[in-house]
């Protein structure tokens, strides 16, 4: 099987593992001529994960038609910002293309969810999306894990599994497309928060606590989109939860962490400019979505508080107890 993989982070190399090991053809994509010649050079992209080496095998380009011809399966695994854009550069070469969503957030501006965005740009409707409780750093130990795969076409999930499942990856498949997005954005949201805790230096019952209240938070949520409640116990639910709101590997944990912490806006800014934290790019897009809908989620409204306009992270102790 050949596979177009859309992404030289931390992530995308991940699942370059996965691939290499399951005996695909890869051909990776980066937007970015110098980390493409650095990774042809060197194998390696130190920037996103320290000490990987990618196989030999794998082509990498910076051209987007040569990453889509001849590929069977297509997988996007970018940041949520730049989805959009890598999507009208696909447009010209897309026709029921099979794709993969690995990309985890919601659209800053116009509250679309990564399957929307594919969906408005590229002419398929073969798309799956995958998500779970999978650090990068994880998944090139070839130690158990496993995703979540929601997908209206059983040809693409059949695809999917071909491509990603083996003896150490279990897809554990879904119907429920939004629901899994919207587990898999707003756990990085939440993740903010359990970073707060550690920052604040909470122990451990009170991190049980916010992460029990937290789940029956997206319950509320999946409801509000009309989505699938016992999707919150999926590996994008659940799964992904207790891990990133629980490690110090979580880019999402570590940011709120420093904010627990009250570090300074130089300090948290400068986190922000040089990592990727999806968390911070989704509050936006999902507290104005909520405020759309006319649906109150005080957890999101709280960690919007704190996290954007510099509120007091202690508010969150006291929500934890007085939260109805």
């Amino acid at each position: 099987m050949k596979v177009g993989l859309f992404g030289t982070g931390a992530y995308g190399l991940a699942l370059s593992s996965i691939l290499v090991h399951n005996h695909c053809d890869v051909v990776m994509w980066t937007k970015h001529e110098e980390e493409r010649d650095l990774i042809l050079k060197t194998r390696k992209n130190e920037k996103c994960l320290v000490g990987y080496e990618v196989d030999k095998s794998v082509k990498i380009t910076c051209d987007v038609k040569e990453c889509i011809k001849g590929a069977d399966l297509l997988i996007i695994a970018i940041p949520a910002a730049f989805v959009d854009s890598l999507c009208q550069e696909m447009r010209p070469y897309i026709k029921d293309n099979h794709i993969i969503i690995a990309t985890k957030g919601i659209e800053q501006g116009t509250g679309l969810f990564m399957s929307e965005i594919v969906e408005k740009y590229l002419d398929t409707s073969n798309i799956a999306v995958i998500s779970g409780p999978t650090f990068a750093v994880d998944l090139i130990t070839k130690m158990p894990a496993g995703l979540a795969i929601a997908s209206t076409s059983p040809e693409t999930t059949l695809l999917a599994r071909q491509a990603l499942q083996n003896n150490y990856l279990k897809l554990r498949e879904n119907n429920d497309i939004i629901g899994i997005e919207i587990c898999g954005s707003i756990k990085n949201v939440i993740a903010l928060a359990a970073g707060m805790l550690a920052g604040l230096k909470a122990n451990d019952s009170t991190t049980a606590m916010f992460l029990t209240e937290a789940a029956h938070d997206m319950e509320a949520i999946l409801k509000a989109f009309d989505c699938n409640q016992r999707t919150v116990m999926s590996f994008a639910g659940m799964g992904d939860l207790i891990l990133t709101c629980t490690s110090v590997k979580s880019r999402n944990y570590r940011f709120g962490q420093l904010i627990g912490e009250k570090k300074s806006r130089k300090v948290i800014d400068e986190f922000l400019k040089t990592t990727t934290v999806e968390g911070y790019y989704t509050l936006e897009s999902i507290y104005q979505l909520l405020n759309d809908k006319e649906v109150k989620i005080p957890i999101i409204d709280l960690i919007y508080e704190i996290a954007v306009n510099g509120k007091d992270p202690e508010l969150l102790l006291v929500f934890l107890v007085f939260k109805s």
